[in-house]
């Protein structure tokens, strides 16, 4: 470990509405994927901590999940994750997406954090979609807002000005010594981890037929002789009909699903993964205290 006298280490939470962007840069600042990416809205659930180095700071992101209007349990349980992540960061990071600009959206988060401790910053995903005076104009907007200690204008997908960001961050967090051993990149336990993973190659598949209330929970996890390892998972649906679209006809689907699921927790695990998946129905388990659990989240009980 380094000397801590000469370390920085702090958390960043990365806020904003659904789909500007946040599972997509905190890959890309960590190196490594540890959120998963899919084109559905609302993907990330519950808080998920990446943690990169960058000369002698650590830097800790919290993926928040988007924030916007709930309207069900599970809504209500996911925006309050997020409020949570940004009230004990160091730094706060608002991002927005250029071609949506400073909409309702974005002005109803950055009024809300204005007061919140620590520097805030604000980023301005997809700038590859949007015409260079736009984006001038749209930063200036921003600034006159008197909230912001930094605006970075990036392209998280391809990686544009996310190393400006980086070098901010590892300069700004508090000098202190590191929270996590230097090799870690997050802390989300391998068990949750993997039901992401599942979870994601579900939602690729499946986004149009499946709602995002769906779920994947790792039932077992063995660790073999050889060196490998044993997972069971089961995803849940709400349905009887998504059951059967999750196995697709002579359980092609659910095949699909397993084959890509395991490629990638092979890789992350650096081992050997035999993946066994289950599809059952569960009705109403957003009402079911222990999927919250499962799922690192608060069960709200209202």
């Amino acid at each position: 470990m380094p000397d801590a006298a000469k370390t920085r280490c702090g958390f960043v939470a990365l806020v904003g509405a659904p789909n500007v962007g946040k599972s997509t840069l905190v890959n890309e600042l960590v190196g490594a994927k540890v959120s998963i990416v899919t084109p559905k809205v609302q993907t990330t659930r519950s808080q998920v901590r990446g943690i990169a180095i960058h000369d002698n700071a650590q830097i800790v992101f919290i993926d928040t999940p988007g924030i916007f209007a709930p309207k069900r349990r599970l809504d209500r349980a996911m925006v309050k994750a997020a409020w949570s992540g940004a009230g004990d960061a160091d730094l706060v990071a608002i991002l927005i997406d250029a071609k949506k600009g400073l909409d309702e959206e974005a002005r109803t988060i950055i009024e809300k954090l204005s007061e919140a401790r620590g520097h805030k910053v604000l980023i301005i995903n997809k700038i590859d979609l949007v015409p260079r005076d736009s984006l001038l104009g749209l930063a200036a907007e921003a600034d006159k807002l008197g909230v912001f200690d930094r605006i970075f204008m990036i392209s998280a997908e391809k990686g544009d000005g996310v190393p400006d960001v980086l070098r901010y961050f590892a300069e700004t967090v508090p000098v202190g010594p590191f929270h996590y051993p230097a090799d870690e990149i997050t802390d989300v336990p391998m068990r949750l981890m993997a039901a992401e993973i599942t979870r994601e190659k579900v939602y690729l598949r499946l986004h149009e037929e499946l709602p995002y209330q769906s779920t994947v929970e790792t039932d077992s996890w063995k660790d073999l002789k050889d060196g490998s390892v044993r997972i069971e998972q089961t995803i849940f649906v709400e349905r009887e009909s998504q059951r059967k679209i999750v196995l697709g006809e002579g359980g092609r689907m659910i095949k699909s699903i397993s084959i890509e699921a395991r490629k990638e927790m092979s890789a992350a695990l650096e081992k050997k993964v035999h993946l066994f998946l289950h599809v059952k129905v569960r009705e109403d388990w957003e009402n079911d205290p222990a999927r919250y659990r499962a799922a690192g989240l608060e069960f709200p009980k209202e």
